[in-house]
């Protein structure tokens, strides 16, 4: 079968390797489609510890496909069963897994990450991802290519369930990227009031407001400004900063409603993760500031609900679709940032 491998920094390539065999306890998967995200683009530019010529790991772990084959004791799950796979297996026995957070295992592993994801024609769930419940059927309403966009999906509602949006909430979201415009959709399902996107590429705004005409677009220049305008003085009551910048969680505090609620998503570039931020701000207006990281499988499975409901549009952000065989022209645009979410189907 064909595979799309990381061989080291910079180096990856479409490679003829075997088709995984299972055991009893296993599930083969035929993936049907996979969507590139920043994690694979970072691992292409840095390497990734443990790659190399002798060592290539199959990247790709937002996907979705048909089950080929089950394991002779699997009563869970059947020949022909469109499903799609949430990536993060945790230990299954430490404090954070047995409260349900095994995304939070310390010894975690994932698929693409560290173990052969998803840009292959087949891939094979261990027990262990089997027996957890990464494994997730799909509602017939939900196409392969909107369940491969479940997982970074999964990720903003992980943050949106910590930070809460509440009925008729103003919420900010800095960051226009893909993240950036599910957290707008996902926060538009929640009930919010009012939603509010900031970016630096205008184009992008526009094509957003195109697909979700309700959305307030504002520029970044006198952001704060512009904040107080549009909020009658009140601010916001939920912001939340999509974008890998140390300025913009910075600058997010003089945005907020007195009582509001900061969500920090996703990480900073190394040599960058120290913030300043006025806590005269965070004190008097009674702030509260929120971290979050991956998704546990129950936001995992809810976000697949959300989905199919219909409520959330997410298939309009897949830009465009690509054989495996053109991974490379995938991977490029990606890094260059060439419309939203670029995603391998198979035939």
């Amino acid at each position: 079968m064909k595979a799309a491998q990381l061989y080291g920094k910079e180096k990856v390539r479409v490679s003829e390797v075997d088709k995984p065999e299972i055991n009893e306890n296993e599930v083969l998967l035929k993936v049907k489609a996979a969507s590139l995200c920043g994690t694979d683009v970072r691992m292409y530019k840095n390497g990734h510890e443990g790659v190399d010529e002798k060592h290539p790991l199959t990247l790709g772990h937002e996907l979705a496909g048909v089950i080929a084959e089950v394991g002779t004791k699997i009563t869970s799950y059947k020949v022909g069963q469109r499903v799609s796979v949430a990536p993060n297996i945790g230990c299954g026995v430490c404090d954070q897994c047995v409260s349900g957070n095994t995304h939070l295992c310390a010894n975690y592993q994932a698929f693409g990450i560290n173990l052969s994801g998803g840009f292959a024609e087949y891939l094979k769930i261990p027990e262990k991802a089997v027996q957890q419940g990464n494994i997730t059927p799909l509602a017939d309403e939900t196409s392969f290519e909107q369940a491969a966009l479940i997982e970074p999906f999964s990720c903003v509602f992980n943050g949106q369930n910590i930070a809460k949006v509440y009925p008729g909430d103003t919420v900010l979201i800095i960051g226009g990227g893909p993240i950036g415009i599910m957290h707008v959709m996902l926060a538009f399902s929640q009930g919010a009031g009012k939603v509010i996107l900031t970016d630096h590429h205008e184009d992008r705004m526009a094509a957003v407001k195109r697909i979700l005409p309700q959305l307030i677009t504002l520029t970044s220049e006198n952001l704060a400004d512009k904040i107080t305008a549009e909020t009658k003085g009140q601010g916001v009551n939920l912001c939340i900063v999509a974008a890998p910048s140390p300025e913009a969680q910075t600058e997010s505090l003089q945005y907020m409603a007195t009582n509001g609620r900061l969500l920090f998503f996703g990480g900073l570039p190394k040599g960058r993760e120290n913030v300043s931020l006025n806590t005269n701000l965070l004190h008097y207006k009674q702030l509260r500031i929120f971290g979050c990281t991956r998704a546990s499988l129950s936001s995992y499975r809810t976000s697949e609900k959300l989905i199919a409901s219909g409520q959330v549009p997410i298939e309009q952000l897949i830009t465009k679709r690509y054989l495996l065989n053109d991974f490379k022209q995938a991977l490029e645009n990606a890094e260059k940032s060439v419309g939203l979410k670029n995603v391998i189907v198979f035939e």
